[in-house]
Parts: C-alpha cells; structure tokens; sequence
C-alpha cells in the first residue's frame, strides 16, 4: 500500500490518532514543525506524522512535553541525556535495604536501569552482603 507524500490537517490527525487542536498545539509550541503552505492549502510530510507519533510514544511512556522538548534538541544522541539537576528538581529515589545497618540509594532511571535491572541489583548486592558477612566468621 503507497502511502501519500503529503496530508491535509485531517488525513495527518487520522493517521497520527490525535486531534487537530493538539497537533496546532505542538506546533504552536515548537515540538512539531510547521507545514508547507497555510490556511486550507497547508500540507504535511511524512515527517510531520513521524514527530507526532514520537511525542504519542513518549508521552505514553509517561514523559512531559518539556521533557520531549529537550530529547527532540538533542536527535543525536543514542541515550537521552539526563536531566539537569537543579534547585527545586524533584527526583524520586529508591532506599534499598541490603541488610541491618547496610543501605543503597538509586535513582534507577538516573542510572539507566530498568526495573528488572533495579531488582536484579538489589539480589546481588544482598547476596554480596551476606556473603562478606560470613566471611568475617
């Protein structure tokens, strides 16, 4: 099946699942670009539908568009950047018990790590802990 080389507003929102105030939106606010032509003549390319449906994708994955703003400033990058820290960033970080008196502190998706990753982790480091701790007897 050929697709079109380019889309009215319609044919764009209907192949991106979004309505057409949200595409003005992103547009308005820079995330997707703007079309070729204006008024009724508008026509969108392929591009166009590939930024709406990357934002869609990041957005359910739970991103922020500001958030989107700042993976699509930085296309090359192969891993998205970590966020800038800064006063008022507010991180949620996980305080795993390795044993009485032994913590560890991760912000897993600072560190890259999946949940899977993240519970994985804290077996082995368990395990490394108890293992040292009968070493010592």
């Amino acid at each position: 099946m050929m697709t079109p080389d380019s889309f009215s507003i319609d044919e764009l929102c209907a192949l991106a699942e979004l309505p057409k105030r949200t595409v003005r939106y992103y547009m308005q606010i820079g995330l997707v670009d703007r079309p070729e032509g204006e008024t009724r003549a508008a026509r969108y390319a392929r591009r166009h539908l590939e930024q709406l449906l990357m934002i869609r994708k990041w957005q359910r994955a739970g991103l922020s568009l500001e958030r989107i703003r700042e993976l699509i400033a930085a296309p090359d990058q192969e891993k998205p950047p970590p966020r800038p820290r800064g006063p008022g960033t507010l991180e949620v970080w996980s305080h795993l018990v390795l044993a009485d008196g032994v913590e560890l502190h991760i912000e897993p998706g600072r560190a890259g790590l999946t949940p899977e990753q993240t519970r994985r982790l804290l077996t082995e480091t368990i395990a490394l802990v108890q293992r040292v701790k009968g070493e010592e007897g």
